[in-house]
């Protein structure tokens, strides 16, 4: 059973991040702690009771596709009507759109709740969420008028479709056409794995395709964005005509099962009618936009699949009796939990947990800066370190989100083998996480060129700068060890960064070889930093007496993940420094 992890939750916005993140943002100013409690009280409520019940069925029981359309597991249309009605989907949509403009730093946290209840669900209102934000930036009145109110209030979903069978990430092969006719186009080509690109939740799904206008330039720069809906809205509003499109399949997959990942057929008799979004031959830089918002969604799915799995793993540790610990002053066997192998392993799964909260939390709150500061320069600085951090949460936090859910099964032992636990279930559900919306290379790679090498590291270093001022500060004694630990660290990621931009420069070729150790090596210190800072608010509150235990166990945590975890930022310095060479040098035809 899952439970929504609250007051984690709450410790991570309140002390972690703090209401002073907002501070300057005169669209948030009704945000509050009270406000955010409530929200998060009731998405806890509506995941542990509707989402939750559902999680393991709608595994065994699969999305079902036939000629006429797709079928959902049982009980995911009753809780779309409840996330419908109970306005989940409004939150971080624009009020002049029907939505409740709240800060993405509060949706966030709530939609760590949805997806550790139940990812293959919660990957319908995630999509659609990105189609309304690529349509609210680029869109005419006329098209925010007639697809936002409705995707907003979750009665149409949402799609993007990037992908075809002979070109994955490499969207230059894209075969997908457009012709004009009048001021619309007709769509022809194929897409695959388009998530729930057909389904039975909701009276209408708005595509948004990527194809070819005839006759424009080769490669990414003559792709241009199309919203293509299944059915063409009349003028009024209402269902018009049912487009020339058709869901072909659906995928069999690894896990997520309750999500249809379709195979999507536009254009088989005159053409799928389509509307340019924007201009012409700037799709890309478009369909980027809804990519962001997604990899930010796919970095706190991956923690969210973590802390289920490891919700599974203490419930097991905690039940499951065998052995004598070693060093116990009593015989005879006790519950794993009390094992130092165990406690180990439970810890790295909750200390990593924390820390991918935290640093996601951290970048949704630059996200509303960036958006929302009544201060220019704060927006640009905020956008900055938004840039930066994306690519770190998605790739981070999924990687992590899949080693955690492969330590919940090793928890369990053999029975973490057996589907019946359920701890099989989430590691199959995380590995997507590694691959949707951009590889783990390819975040690594856009980290590595595009956000931290091509300003020359000033965006990088003005993070730093700002870590290392705020761990100079004193802490409580109990909070002491975790400051010193996360300092060092800090001070061997800055020499690394700049030894290996050195590198890059020399040689392009470094860049791709060590992309994804330096990925990591970023997300641990980060996570490090922001560890230490947990830290330091819960020495405070715990000195205070208040709620001691739960203050004791952010003690606790922080503490493994100093002495644990944080060493291995000199082997990814080590390796990141000496090992570009044993890839560039390597001989394809022998590997």
């Amino acid at each position: 059973m899952y439970r929504a992890p609250l007051k984690d939750i709450q410790f991570a916005l309140h002390e972690v991040i703090g209401p002073q993140a907002l501070a300057g943002c005169p669209l948030y100013a009704d945000y509050s702690l009270d406000l955010a409690d409530s929200i998060l009280s009731e998405a806890g409520r509506y995941a542990e009771e509707v989402l939750d019940p559902v999680w393991q069925s709608a595994d065994r029981e699969g999305a079902h596709w036939t000629a006429d359309g797709v079928t959902t597991p049982k009980g995911f249309k009753e809780a779309y009507a409840q996330l419908i009605d109970g306005g989940w989907t409004t939150l971080n949509g624009p009020t002049e759109y029907g939505g409740q403009s709240m800060p993405s730093l509060l949706c966030t946290a709530v939609e760590e709740i949805l997806a550790g209840a139940n990812l293959a669900f919660r990957l319908c209102p995630l999509l659609s969420a990105g189609a309304a934000e690529a349509i609210l930036e680029v869109g005419t009145e006329e098209q925010k008028a007639t697809y936002l109110p409705k995707l907003v209030s979750g009665h149409w979903t949402g799609t993007m479709n990037l992908t075809e069978p002979q070109a994955g990430s490499d969207l230059a092969l894209l075969r997908s056409r457009a012709v004009r006719d009048g001021d619309r186009y007709r769509i022809f080509g194929q897409k695959i794995f388009i998530t729930y690109g057909e389904h039975d939740l909701a009276e209408n799904i708005v595509h948004l395709v990527l194809a070819r206008v005839e006759g424009a330039p080769a490669g990414v720069k003559g792709i241009s964005l199309f919203i293509v809906p299944k059915f063409i809205p009349n003028a009024d509003g209402t269902l018009g005509a049912r487009n020339d499109l058709r869901c072909t399949g659906i995928e069999h997959k690894l896990g997520i099962k309750g999500s249809p990942t379709a195979q999507m057929s536009y254009g088989e008799k005159d053409g799928a009618i389509g509307f340019l979004l924007g201009q012409e031959n700037r799709g890309l830089e478009y369909m980027f936009i809804m990519m962001n918002a997604a990899r930010l969604g796919v970095g706190l799915e991956g923690y969210a699949v973590g802390e289920r799995a490891y919700q599974r793993a203490l419930d097991w540790a905690r039940n499951r009796v065998q052995g004598t610990p070693l060093g116990a002053t009593t015989p005879g066997a006790q519950p794993i939990v009390n094992h130092p192998d165990v406690k180990r392993m439970l810890l790295g799964m909750r200390s990593q947990i924390e820390a991918c909260r935290y640093m996601t939390l951290y970048g949704a709150s630059q996200l509303d800066r960036a958006a929302a500061h009544d201060d220019p320069e704060v927006k640009r600085a905020a956008q900055a370190r938004v840039d930066l951090m994306i690519p770190i949460i998605k790739g981070c936090c999924t990687e992590i989100g899949l080693e955690v859910a492969s330590t919940g099964i090793q928890v369990h032992g053999g029975m973490g083998f057996i589907e019946d636990t359920g701890a099989a279930q989430s590691m199959r559900d995380a590995r997507i996480g590694t691959i949707y919306e951009g590889t783990t290379g390819i975040q690594a790679t856009d980290l590595a060129g595009r956000k931290f090498a091509r300003d020359g590291g000033a965006a990088m270093t003005s993070l730093l700068t700002d870590i290392q001022a705020e761990l100079t500060q004193p802490v409580a004694a109990a909070a002491e060890p975790v400051r010193q630990a996360a300092l060092a660290a800090v001070g061997t990621y800055a020499k690394c960064a700049q030894d290996y931009l050195q590198a890059m420069g020399g040689d392009v070729r470094v860049l791709g070889a060590v992309a994804v150790p330096f990925l990591r090596l970023s997300g641990l210190v980060i996570g490090g930093w922001l560890q230490a800072r947990a830290a330091a608010r819960a020495a405070v509150l715990f000195e205070a007496g208040v709620d001691p235990d739960f203050h004791k166990g952010k003690l606790q945590s922080a503490r493994f993940y100093a002495e644990h975890l944080l060493p291995l930022a000199r082997g990814y310095a080590g390796l990141i420094g000496g090992g570009a060479g044993a890839v560039i040098d390597a001989d394809p035809l022998l590997l």
